[in-house]
């Protein structure tokens, strides 16, 4: 049962009913963790900057949603860890890929570099050092792409607590980021 209830779209007033509609009227379908956000329209409205922003990033899709499962496995929201396992699939991630992903690492050392790194920028970023940027650097990901990652922290803690402080489990009601509904 959750904690915060998710309004129904009929029964939101104000501010919050505006973001929602806004929603629907692009196509998306608010989903559970989105008409509870909407209990508080300025957290709503951030998230959905915030979530707007990092479609944009300059990493590839299959890299951010390991990122997220990394990050999402640290924090321990399980609401979250289903939705985007199912966005990793929707991209072509293997379960094999997913598991990796929760535990911090994959099978390309590139990658594997950057969901470490993911992960700790959310679990420890004070332990940061040099050396790690300057290997990240060489692998190729650009000052823009490692900057992205903290955003994409940003965001998933953002998700990760709000579904946890609200009580939100996984269930029929989660879609997925990549489709066309709003979690």
């Amino acid at each position: 049962m959750p904690r915060i209830e998710p309004l129904e779209m009929h029964a939101a007033t104000g501010r919050a009913k505006e973001l929602l509609e806004e929603l629907a009227d692009r196509g998306a379908q608010p989903g559970t963790m989105v008409r509870a956000m909407a209990n508080a329209p300025t957290l709503l409205r951030g998230y959905l900057e915030l979530n707007r922003a990092m479609k944009r990033t300059h990493l590839d899709r299959r890299i951010s949603e390991r990122i997220a499962l990394a990050m999402q496995e640290w924090i321990g929201c399980e609401y979250c860890l289903a939705a985007h396992a199912d966005a990793a699939r929707e991209l072509g991630l293997s379960d094999a890929d997913i598991e990796l992903a929760r535990q911090g690492t994959a099978t390309d050392p590139r990658i594997a570099a950057l969901v470490a790194f993911g992960q700790q920028v959310i679990a420890a970023p004070s332990e940061i050092d040099d050396a790690q940027v300057d290997e990240l650097r060489a692998l190729g990901y650009s000052d823009e792409q490692l900057a992205e990652v903290v955003g994409l922290a940003s965001l998933q803690l953002l998700t990760g607590a709000f579904n946890l402080l609200a009580g939100l489990e996984p269930g029929a009601s989660i879609s997925s980021p990549t489709a066309r509904s709003a979690a």
